[in-house]
C-alpha cells in the first residue's frame, strides 16, 4: 500500500528539526495537504505542537517499545486518510540505546521504509558540511538519505558553497537553506517547547510555514515523500509473543455489558496536565470507554464519571491556581476515597500528593497520598525504564514486567507517618527513590494507581482493557446504589 512519508531528523538535539517539521506540516496543510504528523520517541510536547500544526491528533511511534512489524502497524493505522504523513526524529538521527543505534530514528526510518532529509545546523560551516552528510550515508548505507535542509545559515555565499559541496561530494541534494532569525524562535523551558494558547500557536506555525515555503523546496520534499516504498501489513495481536513482545494477562470483558453502559473515563487536558499518548486515547476508546476533557484548574463542576486518568505535565508552573480550586481538589480525593478507579502519570501523581513544593511555596493538592514532592533544579530521572509490577495494583497482574520512561523534576517525600509500598521494581530508571539503594515506583491507594513511570498502551496492552473493566464495575456498582 502507497504511503507517502518521511522523516525529519537532524544531528543532535537542538539542530532546528523540531521546527523544520512544524513549518513543513503547516506549510502542506496550507496548499490543501492532508497531513499526519508522528513523533518517534516518548515525547508529548513535540507532539501536542505537531498535532497544533496539522490540526489532526498525533501519533507516536518508538522501536523502544514496539518491534518493527507493530510499528508498520500503528504507522498505516494512523495514515490512512492522509495525503503524506511526516515523522520527527529525536536527538541525533543515529542516537539510540546502546552502540548499535537500537530504537534510533534511523532505526524507526528503516523500520517503515521511510525516506530521511537530515537538519543540518550549519553555523561557522561550510565545506565540513559535506564530510558530515558523507558520514551519514556510510553509518548506515541502507538508511536512504534523500536530503538535506541546512540551518542557521548566515549569508548567500555560505549557502551556495555548502550546497555546491554536499550535492557534489555526497550525491545528496539540499532542499533548502534557513536564514538564522530569532523570530521563529519557540520558547523552551525545562521540559522542551513551551505550551501556548491555541491563537498564539497558530501566529508562530503560521509564521514557521511562511518561513519553510520561501527556503525550501517543497514540490521536491514532497516528490521524495511520495516515492516511498509500499508498505505490506504485518502484525497482528496474536503474533506478539512470536516477535518478542512479553506476553500480558488482560482481563476479558463481555462486550455485551458496554450495550447497557459504556464506561465514561474522565482525562484532564489543560495547562497543568496535558502530557498524553494519543495511542492510550486510542486504546481505552478501542476497550470500550467513553472519554470525558476535564480540567483541575477551576471549580467548574465535573459530570458523573467511572474512572479518571491524570496524565503528565508541569502542576509546578499552575500550584498556585490548582491550590485555589480547593472543590476539585477535595473533589478528587472523594472519588478516589470510594474506590473510582484512577491512574496518573508523573504530573498527575504529583497532583494526588499532600503538597506541592516549589520556588513561590508549598502548595496544598489533592492529598490522595500523604506524602509530598519538591521540584528541583535538575532531572531526578530521564530516560527509558524497564519495570516489574512488584505490588498490588489493580491495573497490572503480579510479576507482569512492561517498558515506559520517565522524565521529572520533583522528587517524593513520604509523610511522617507513612511506609510506602512501592509497587514497581525499576530494573532501569530511578522512579521516586531516586534509583538508590534500587529504583522503586508506584503507590497504590484504595483503587488509585499512580507513580512516575509513563506508559505507552500499545506496549502494555492488558493496561486499557483493565482499566476500562474497572470502570465499568464501579460505575455499575455506583448506579445499582442509588
Amino acid at each position: 500500500m502507497s504511503f507517502p512519508r518521511l522523516v525529519i531528523a537532524g544531528l543532535s538535539g537542538g539542530s532546528g528539526k523540531t521546527l523544520v517539521s512544524l513549518g513543513v506540516t503547516r506549510a502542506l496543510c496550507q496548499t490543501g495537504h492532508r497531513v499526519k504528523t508522528f513523533k518517534k520517541g516518548p515525547d508529548y510536547i513535540d507532539s501536542a505542537w505537531l498535532a497544533s500544526a496539522a490540526g489532526t491528533a498525533q501519533g507516536n511511534l518508538d522501536p523502544y517499545f514496539c518491534p518493527p512489524e507493530q510499528l508498520v502497524a500503528l504507522f498505516m493505522a494512523g495514515a490512512q486518510g492522509h495525503d503524506i504523513s511526516l515523522i520527527e526524529g529525536n536527538r541525533g538521527l543515529f542516537d539510540g540505546v546502546d552502540t548499535a543505534g537500537t530504537a534510533s530514528t534511523s532505526a524507526l526510518a528503516r523500520s517503515l521504509g521511510a525516506p530521511v532529509v537530515l537538519v543540518m545546523d550549519c553555523t561557522k560551516m561550510t565545506r565540513t558540511a559535506a564530510a558530515i552528510v558523507l558520514g551519514c550515508t556510510m553509518l548506515e548505507p541502507e538508511l536512504h538519505l534523500a536530503g538535506v535542509i541546512l540551518n542557521r545559515t548566515g549569508t548567500e555565499r555560505q549557502r551556495t558553497l555548502i550546497t555546491q559541496a554536499v550535492e557534489t561530494l555526497t550525491g545528496v541534494p539540499v532542499l533548502g537553506a534557513l536564514p538564522r532569525h530569532t523570530l521563529f524562535h519557540i520558547e523552551e523551558r525545562h521540559m522542551g517547547l513551551a505550551y501556548m494558547e491555541e491563537e498564539a500557536a497558530a501566529v508562530r506555525l503560521d509564521a514557521l510555514a511562511e518561513l519553510l515555503a520561501t527556503h525550501v523546496n517543497m514540490p521536491q520534499l514532497l516528490e521524495i515523500a511520495r516515492n516511498a516504498p509500499a508498505l505490506c501489513p504485518a502484525w497482528e495481536p496474536k503474533e506478539a509473543a512470536q516477535s518478542g513482545a512479553e506476553p500480558q494477562q488482560t482481563i476479558t470483558v463481555a462486550s455485551k455489558a458496554f450495550s447497557v453502559m459504556q464506561p465514561r473515563i474522565g482525562y484532564v487536558h489543560d495547562s497543568a496536565l496535558w502530557f498524553y499518548y494519543q495511542e492510550n486515547f486510542d486504546a481505552l476508546k478501542a476497550a470500550g470507554a467513553q472519554l470525558v476533557p476535564l480540567s483541575i484548574l477551576d471549580e467548574t463542576p465535573w459530570p458523573s464519571l467511572d474512572g479518571l486518568y491524570l496524565g503528565g505535565g508541569v502542576p509546578e508552573q499552575y500550584a498556585a491556581q490548582l491550590a485555589q480550586a480547593k472543590s476539585i481538589r477535595a473533589h478528587v480525593y472523594t472519588l478516589a476515597s470510594q474506590g473510582m478507579p484512577i491512574y496518573a502519570e508523573c504530573g498527575g501523581f504529583m497532583y494526588l500528593c499532600s503538597t506541592l513544593h516549589t520556588q513561590e511555596g508549598a502548595f496544598p493538592m489533592a492529598g490522595v497520598f500523604p506524602g509530598s514532592v519538591t521540584m528541583s533544579p535538575r532531572p531526578n530521572g530521564l530516560g527509558y525504564v524497564e519495570a516489574t509490577v512488584s505490588g498490588y495494583t489493580p491495573f497490572f497482574p503480579a510479576g507482569l514486567s512492561f517498558k515506559g520512561h520517565e522524565f521529572h523534576f520533583s522528587s517524593y517525600t513520604p509523610a511522617a507517618q507513612e511506609a510506602p509500598a512501592h509497587i514497581v521494581t525499576l530494573h532501569k530508571g530511578k522512579g521516586m527513590t531516586g534509583g538508590h539503594p534500587a529504583g522503586a515506583d508506584g503507590l497504590c491507594r484504595w483503587q488509585t494507581h499512580a507513580g512516575y513511570t509513563h506508559i505507552y498502551a500499545p506496549a502494555v496492552p492488558c493496561w486499557a482493557p483493565n482499566f476500562v473493566h474497572m470502570a465499568h464495575t464501579w460505575g455499575t456498582q455506583q448506579r445499582k446504589g442509588r
